[in-house]
């Protein structure tokens, strides 16, 4: 009889976060799907600022497993290192916004 045990500490990243470019004004997405639900201690990060749920930054999860940051209506400040953390697991991207040219 073998028994399975899945804990927090044998938790990996089944899908990590990708670079993701967008222009001034779009959405950017980031995604990160975990093999364990109920992660505790899961935090998003731009540039080594944490981001909380507000109007610009919507932070959810589904299953427990898949954790999804929006950053709506973002600028060129806003170009940078997204991380994810979930315990010891990170996984980190780059996001690019890029401006429009608007010629004459």
């Amino acid at each position: 009889l073998l028994l399975l045990c899945y804990t927090e500490e044998a938790a990996v990243i089944v899908s990590g976060l990708k670079n993701t470019d967008v222009f001034v004004g779009e959405s950017a997405t980031f995604t990160c799907e975990l093999s364990y639900p109920g992660m505790k201690n899961v935090q998003w990060w731009l540039d080594g600022s944490p981001l909380h749920n507000n109007f610009v930054t919507e932070i959810s999860e589904q299953d427990g497993m898949i954790h999804t940051l929006t950053l709506n209506d973002v600028a060129c400040h806003d170009s940078g290192t997204v991380t994810f953390r979930a315990g010891s697991l990170i996984s980190s991207a780059k996001l690019l916004v890029k401006g429009i040219l608007l010629l004459e």
